[in-house]
Parts: C-alpha cells; sequence; structure tokens
C-alpha cells in the first residue's frame, strides 16, 4: 500500500511545489545530511564460479556455447554472474529494467538525507560518470563506470558520490546482472523523471570497464571557474553553448556541502524538483558575494538563503550563455525539452554503437 502510494504523493509534492512557487516562497529552513546507511544473487554467483571469473561487464551476445563463454570471459573480463545468465537464457528485457527503475524510485526518498530524496545525488552520480568524455581520445564517459576505481572515486569532482554509489549497491545486488554504467545512468533518468521532469530516453548497453581504464583527474567542471572554463571542458565532450546551458539547468536539483566542494547551500527553493526555476532566480534575482571563510559564491541578496556558483553565474555575465537562459526562464516547455535530449547525449557518451542492446526506451514513471 505504502509503495503504491510513494508516485502519487510524490507527484503531488512536485505539482504543489510549482503553484506555490509564483506565489510565495519560503523562510530559510533547516537542512540535515546523513550518509546512506529477495535477491537471487547466490544462485547466479553459484552458476557463474563454474562458467568463469572476472571483474566486468555483462554479456550481450546470444547463444554462446559454454567453450565460447568461457573464452569470452577470458578475453574481456565478463563477471561469471553475468555469463551464468546469459548460458541460462537470461536475455533482460525492457520490463526487466523497468523493475531495476521501479526499484531506484522506491528508495529514492531518503527521510533524514538532505531534503528527503537522494534523486539530486543520483543525478550527479550519472552526470559525473559521463562527463569524463573526451571525444578527441574517445576515452572516458558513461561506458566503463570507472567510478567504482580509485583514483577517480577520490577526485574531488566526485567528494560525497560515495553515498550514491552505496545506495546503488543495494540496487546492484538484488539485479546483479545489470552492468554499473547502465544502472547508475537509469538512476539518473529515474530519478529526473520521479522529481517531476521530463520523460527521458534510454538504452541498456554499457559494460563495466578496469582499474586501467581509469580517467584522470580535471575533466568534470571547476566551478569556481568562468564561461571560458566551461567551454573548454564541455566542448571537449561534444556539446555547443546551447546544451551547456541546458545541462546546468540540472543545479535545480540538490545542494552544495562544506564537507564535499567546500561550496554550501541549495540553488533553488524546491531542490528536489525539476523545473526551469534556476533560469528564472539567475535572472530575477539580486545576486551578492557571500561573507564567509568558504570559497567565493553568490547569495540571493533577498533571503541568503539561496547560492550561485562562479560557473552559474557566468552565464548570464556571457552574452551567447544569457540568450539560452533568458529563453529557458521564460518557457519551462523548451527547458523540458532541450534538457531531455542534452541528458540523453551525455548519458551516451563513450559508448560505442554496435554495444547498443535496443533503440532507446521511454520508462514508465514508478
Amino acid at each position: 500500500m505504502i509503495s503504491a502510494l510513494r508516485a502519487p504523493l510524490r507527484r503531488t509534492a512536485v505539482q504543489a511545489s510549482r503553484s506555490l512557487r509564483a506565489s510565495a516562497r519560503p523562510a530559510a529552513r533547516q537542512y540535515s545530511t546523513a550518509p546512506a546507511g529477495g535477491s537471487n544473487t547466490g544462485l547466479w554467483i553459484g552458476l557463474g564460479a563454474a562458467v568463469a571469473a572476472g571483474g566486468g561487464y555483462y554479456v550481450y551476445s546470444k547463444n554462446l556455447t559454454p567453450a565460447e563463454a568461457a573464452k569470452e570471459a577470458a578475453t574481456a573480463g565478463k563477471t561469471g554472474v553475468a555469463i551464468a545468465k546469459a548460458q541460462a537464457g537470461f536475455k533482460p528485457k525492457k520490463e526487466d529494467y523497468q523493475k531495476v527503475y521501479n526499484r531506484i524510485a522506491e528508495i529514492m526518498e531518503a527521510e533524514g538525507y538532505d531534503d528527503g530524496s537522494y534523486g539530486p545525488v543520483f543525478v550527479r552520480l550519472a552526470w559525473h560518470a559521463s562527463g569524463t568524455y573526451d571525444k578527441d581520445t574517445k576515452s572516458g564517459g558513461s561506458n566503463y563506470a570507472t567510478m567504482r576505481f580509485a583514483p577517480e572515486s577520490l577526485h574531488a569532482a566526485n567528494n560525497g558520490l560515495s553515498i550514491a554509489r552505496a545506495v546503488m549497491e543495494k540496487v546492484k545486488e538484488e539485479f546483479p546482472w545489470i552492468s554499473y554504467g547502465d544502472l547508475w545512468t537509469l538512476g539518473g533518468v529515474c530519478a529526473i523523471q520521479e522529481m517531476g521532469g521530463p520523460k527521458v530516453p534510454w538504452r541498456p548497453g554499457r559494460i563495466d570497464g578496469f582499474e586501467k581504464d581509469v580517467t584522470p583527474d580535471g575533466r568534470l567542471p571547476d566551478a569556481t571557474q568562468a564561461q571560458d572554463h566551461l567551454r573548454h571542458i564541455f566542448y571537449r565532450m561534444g556539446f555547443n553553448d546551447q546544451e551547456i546551458v541546458a545541462l546546468s539547468g540540472a543545479h535545480a536539483l540538490g545542494r552544495c556541502h562544506t564537507d564535499r566542494s567546500g561550496f554550501e547551500g541549495p540553488w533553488t527553493f524546491s531542490p528536489t524538483s525539476v523545473t526551469n526555476e534556476y533560469f528564472k532566480l539567475l535572472l530575477d534575482e539580486k545576486w551578492v558575494w557571500r561573507k564567509w571563510n568558504g570559497p567565493k559564491q553568490y547569495a540571493d541578496k533577498k533571503t541568503g538563503t539561496l547560492m550561485m556558483l562562479p560557473t552559474d553565474f557566468a552565464l548570464v555575465q556571457d552574452k551567447k550563455f544569457k540568450e539560452w537562459v533568458v529563453k529557458y526562464a521564460a518557457d519551462e516547455e523548451l527547458f523540458f525539452k532541450d534538457f531531455s535530449a542534452v541528458i540523453v547525449k551525455l548519458f551516451e557518451l563513450g559508448v560505442p554503437e554496435k554495444q547498443w542492446a535496443s533503440e532507446p526506451w521511454t520508462m514508465e514513471s514508478a
């Protein structure tokens, strides 16, 4: 009964948030942060041990003989669990991934963590796992889920994401056949949709790599920088100015923490709802430098409870960026359309076309 009520309650909360924002803004609130504290996994582990040992990724190949499967494991590092499932005739379909999506939606609400939801940190995990792509070297991206390994897991830009990975690990234990890359990006899609955002088409096919595939530090945005840095980072991934601004709209979600990035506070008054409020606030509020002992960040002059980073404010200081800020502030439907398209592109970075197991699916909201 409780599970059945979650989705309508979530949607009601998002709708209520949108209707209230126009008329009143809440006063400063207190927020708390606390880390995250029936599977047939054993069967597959037992079967997998008889087939192969490995550390890698799901087998999408069809009709493998045991000898072929063993060879695949030896040469490509596929896990024994995944191979056993393939040998048993298990070929995941959309409904199997929908079950994973539904499970993520069930655990997303988190009393006592930030604003009551893991949703924003799930989006950040998927974003940072994908945003390491380099179009020139064809390295990085969501394909290998290399944030599982040091030193990438310890990069400053990934501080705090151990919380999201730990929560996702519980889902992985329940659905051991899904690759980490697919799990994390599906988690990002689930979070966006369940927090009132647009539908985001998604497809499986990412494989799990190894420690040797870890990407170098410095590929993710540095929030202390300005527009030249943003272009350097995002152009390297293959994005243009419009897409940079659309992706920045993800800052409608979540908050910064002094024990992670050093910055502090939420960008909007509704940090668990996907809206175009981020763009409206950038344009409509008076932003001043915050007086504190932390890194340089902006605070809204009216309440002092919101913040913007130097990279956020760069969007209204740059003429080409600001053009899109104005458009998205005026038209949430346009923002949703463009945001969905650029999130799909982001989450698929680094994945060879031949790896995709299907055409993109639209997952149903839980």
